[in-house]
């Protein structure tokens, strides 16, 4: 008799929750209260890919250095993949010579800020600022650390985990000076 009760007993126990999935109840949690369990999938965003980014041409920052060359430029990247993902850290920068990525020549890369996660949903973008040194005059210009003055008619921007991606500025060349440009981490908000 007792071997019958038990069996009941675990059988009812068992049926309860599927009944409550055939009638539309929603499990509670299993503390007793009368609250929604959470939900076990996990939000988290898988890191971005190069496949899934698209960068935008790159336009002058309304603040940048006093000068006649490019001074701050600001890219944006956007996320084209059908799911969410995650990018954090600094780019690398690189002159293009000629246009041509397989020419490029890398900068000195100085940070700005502090580097944390940008989550990017589908359509989401990140951006960053590129300061460069700034060129002076007019004309060719000049350096006031007496180096030559160079000018790329594109640049390669290398994101952590995800790839290098070439952008040009949307309204010339980017001039700068010393092979040097400090850059803000990425970030969810639109520089200026």
């Amino acid at each position: 008799m007792r071997h019958r009760t038990i069996r009941r007993a675990v059988t009812a126990t068992a049926l309860v929750p599927a009944a409550a999935v055939l009638i539309g109840c929603t499990p509670t949690a299993t503390d007793g209260s009368d609250a929604p369990a959470a939900p076990a999938a996990s939000t988290a965003a898988h890191p971005c890919t190069a496949a899934v980014l698209k960068v935008s041409p790159a336009h002058q920052a309304a603040h940048r250095p006093a000068g006649t060359g490019t001074g701050a430029a600001i890219v944006a990247f956007t996320n084209t993949g059908r799911t969410a993902c995650t990018l954090k850290g600094f780019p690398t920068v690189a002159g293009a010579a000629n246009g041509s990525p397989r020419l490029n020549v890398p900068l000195k890369v100085r940070h700005s800020g502090t580097a944390s996660a940008v989550r990017l949903a589908h359509g989401g973008r990140t951006w960053v600022k590129l300061t460069f040194v700034q060129v002076q005059g007019e004309a060719d210009g000049y350096c006031v650390s007496g180096s030559a003055p160079v000018v790329y008619p594109t640049l390669v921007i290398g994101l952590p985990g995800a790839g290098k991606h070439q952008t040009a500025l949307d309204d010339g060349e980017f001039a700068e000076c010393d092979g040097t440009v400090t850059v803000t981490a990425l970030t969810a908000r639109n520089p200026t």
